[in-house]
């Protein structure tokens, strides 16, 4: 069972919000209500005379303290529109902060950012993404309005569409969607002066990517940067990297030398948190007289949002990549495109690409099915990748490490009774019914980069385990406890399970992209494999073994999918029936957890 639920359930856990300092003030901020335009005034002067109000901070103060957001994502032509801390000269979103209270309450600094006067020239606002390149430019580095381009693939393309004996096209759109974990983004940041150490708490994925953004923006070395993450009430990629909030709290909190906290409401949560998907992508398969296919081509098209952060390509670059999906597909071309356009930035969600991609290439297949007259299922069959293929590097330059992904094809028909499933939607269709059935692989790219754990045995019997990956809901101090344990053979209930402490864990990535069993976990393990045999060559209590895991590359999971579904003729009411979910992840170390991530999934 879970051991982390029961504070979560008692009302027990820690939460940013839950946090309390000596002097604490708290910040509010003013938001763009315009999608584009020209800041023609900013009147604080109401604001700052309130009592309570400490500060008012706009871009005038906070301009020349802070560097650029960096770049994480490498192998793509990137213009580097990143993300203000406060809006300069310019919205380019709803949402948009552009101005920052702190006052002696939450209540007073909200009341104090209604007093704050902003005076907008509204400018037409690019919408469509199809659209921007026709539009004036938002960004005057990139006057047609693209910030990511590449173009990727490899084989004979051309000569493939010209000898086949069918074209099959499409355009599928992924549009975007907000993340919404229960709980909203949160910062406490306090400055101690004896020390000039900084300290941010913060609701995030992990404390590793925090610190490596920040110490750039704030130009503060990371010995005087603290980052502590405690619990985290659920993220799916929204927490991951550094945003233009976290900063300008840190900033109050420096300028004032007492502690600043701002904890984000749901309507900002939904205003400025940064969204996930957004992908246009035009696609076209060519296959020979037998439904074998032959080659991809596409445009791959991203709604980035206004401006950039950190890893907002991930999900562009990693679904372009995927096109190709479970298939031997000998040849590709895509070409990547990722617009500016007047939304709140876009960044990785819940497989950040995978969906994407998994969408375009399965509603394809389905397409090229019923133009050939080959029963989908069939089609499927035809073009996976073989077991003994692997590992197989595809046209768009992934190498998958393994798969079954016929096997994976055959458990989900077997599992759903998808003859039994077909007849009965003949009979449904003769009633005049619109019943479905719906089936889809997908391939995931998952365990990125390096992880590190360190593990201590103390002389009373008990095991502390420290990890750099960090938990939002995942169940990581079970997972990693269960190793500990069965490599130590002690209880995993004797195991504490530590993270999120920069000043405790200095080293590390974090929690994204399906890599902390694979990667953490492996670090964990080989912590405790180190121990272990210390022990056992008689070194005495305590005792502490430090690792560090990289994998060569990233590993790929696997899955397929199938649904039933039912249309409303006369109101389109969508109704499902089943979903039979199948996922290759590999070894399994908590069934309980894997289930319940597929369910969430679901």
């Amino acid at each position: 069972m879970r051991a982390e639920d029961e504070r979560f359930l008692k009302g027990e856990a820690q939460y940013v919000g839950d946090l309390e300092l000596p002097e604490l003030l708290h910040a509010a901020f003013v938001r763009s209500i315009y999608a584009h335009g020209r800041i023609a005034a900013i009147d604080a002067d109401a604001a700052r005379a309130i009592p309570g109000v400490h500060a008012v901070l706009t871009a005038d103060d906070v301009d020349g303290l802070v560097e650029p957001f960096p770049m994480a994502i490498r192998g793509l032509e990137i213009v580097l529109a990143m993300h203000p801390v406060l809006a300069s000269g310019r919205v380019r979103y709803v949402g948009e902060p552009v101005a920052l209270v702190v006052a002696d309450t939450a209540a007073l600094a909200a009341d104090a950012a209604e007093a704050v006067m902003v005076e907008i020239e509204e400018l037409p606002a690019v919408v469509d993404p199809r659209e921007a390149h026709f539009a004036s430019a938002l960004h005057d580095a990139a006057p047609d309005n693209i910030l990511v381009r590449a173009r990727i693939g490899d084989g004979d393309v051309d000569g493939a569409f010209a000898a086949a004996h069918t074209v099959v096209r499409a355009r599928v759109v992924a549009p975007r969607l907000i993340a919404a974990p229960i709980e909203p983004r949160a910062v406490l940041a306090s400055h101690d002066a004896a020390t000039d150490v900084l300290t941010l708490w913060l609701s995030a994925q992990d404390q590793h990517r925090q610190l490596a953004g920040l110490t750039t923006v704030l130009r503060r070395p990371s010995e005087r940067l603290r980052i502590v993450v405690p619990d985290v009430g659920g993220a799916f990629g929204s927490k991951g990297v550094p945003q233009a909030e976290t900063v300008a709290v840190a900033l109050a909190a420096l300028q004032l030398g007492r502690p600043v906290k701002w904890v984000e409401s749901r309507t900002e949560s939904s205003l400025a948190t940064y969204q996930g998907r957004g992908a246009d992508v035009d696609l076209a398969l060519a296959l020979d007289a037998d439904g074998r296919m032959l080659a991809l081509r596409a445009r791959y098209l991203g709604d980035l949002g206004a401006y950039l952060y950190s890893t907002t390509p991930v999900a562009l670059q990693t679904g372009s990549m995927l096109l190709t999906g479970c298939y031997a597909i000998p040849a590709a071309d895509v070409e990547i495109a990722g617009v500016c356009t007047n939304k709140v930035p876009t960044g990785p969600y819940r497989g950040a690409g995978r969906p994407e991609a998994a969408l375009a290439i399965e509603r394809l297949v389905d397409l090229a099915a019923a133009e050939l007259g080959i029963d989908a299922i069939e089609l499927r069959r035809r073009n996976v990748i073989r077991t003994d293929a692997f590992p197989y590097t595809t046209p768009l330059g992934f190498t998958y490490d393994s798969g079954d992904y016929e096997g994976a094809l055959d458990a989900a028909l077997a599992l759903a009774g998808y003859d039994a499933l077909r007849a009965e939607q003949e009979r449904a269709r003769a009633d005049g019914r619109l019943a479905g059935v719906g089936v889809a692989l997908y391939v995931e790219r998952a365990g990125p980069g390096f992880e590190t754990a360190a593990v201590h045995a103390g002389a009373d019997g008990s095991v502390v385990v420290r990890t750099g990956s960090s938990p939002h809901g995942q169940g990581h101090e079970t997972t990693f406890a269960q190793i500990a344990a069965d490599a130590l053979g002690v209880e995993p209930g004797a195991v504490e399970v530590r993270w999120g402490d920069s000043f405790e864990i200095p080293d590390g990535m974090g929690t994204f992209g399906s890599r902390s069993a694979t990667v953490g976990g492996s670090a964990v393990l080989l912590a405790c494999r180190e121990l272990r045999g210390r022990l056992d060559a008689g070194e005495p209590l305590p005792l502490e073994a430090h690792s560090r895991f990289e994998l060569a590359g990233p590993v790929f999971a696997s899955g397929c999918y199938l649904a039933t579904v039912e249309v409303d003729r006369e109101t389109g009411e969508v109704e499902i029936g089943r979903v039979v979910a199948v996922d290759d992840c590999g070894r399994v170390l908590n069934p309980l957890l894997a289930e319940g991530q597929v369910a969430g999934g679901v």
